[in-house]
């Protein structure tokens, strides 16, 4: 019997269990290696829920397997652009709080970028002003930030 205080183990969750997420982890990655080419890819870890009958609980972590914040929640694996603002938020969360930096960043302003839905496509958006232009600006889509080139 184990103690009540004990954590459940944590396991490695294998390509195809959520789909949506393994799609959106894709993505991130692509970012990750670009602006953080020493970090090895994001992964995703599931613990057994503490109640019987719940879903496990599966998180957005390093390659070294560490992570922090919330979980997933299961529903959002059911909608690919909700899927992709969820997972894209735990992943941000887990870079900030285990590496303490923000990620990512915009190479023009040096600044943490957000997610921001444009048109449908969800973006990289950053609070940066540009000379002769209002506040804020769109970098890339997620996963495109390789194509990014500031002015």
């Amino acid at each position: 019997m184990h103690a009540l205080f004990d954590q459940p183990e944590v396991r490695r969750v294998s390509r195809g269990e959520y789909p949506l997420w393994d799609e959106a982890l894709a993505l991130l990655n692509q970012d990750l290696a670009v602006t953080l080419p020493e970090q090895g890819p994001l992964q995703l870890l599931a613990q057994p829920s503490y109640e019987a009958g719940e879903p496990e609980y599966v998180y957005v972590a390093l390659a070294n397997g560490e992570w922090h914040g919330s979980h997933l929640y299961p529903k959002t694996a059911e909608d690919p652009a909700h899927a992709l603002a969820i997972v894209a938020d735990a992943a941000q969360e887990t870079v900030a709080e285990r590496l303490w930096q923000a990620w990512p960043l915009c190479v023009e302003h040096n600044l943490g970028m957000h997610t921001r839905d444009v048109e449908g496509l969800l973006s990289w958006w950053c609070s940066g002003r540009r000379s002769g232009g209002g506040p804020g600006h769109i970098c890339a889509a997620v996963g495109a930030l390789d194509t990014f080139r500031a002015p």
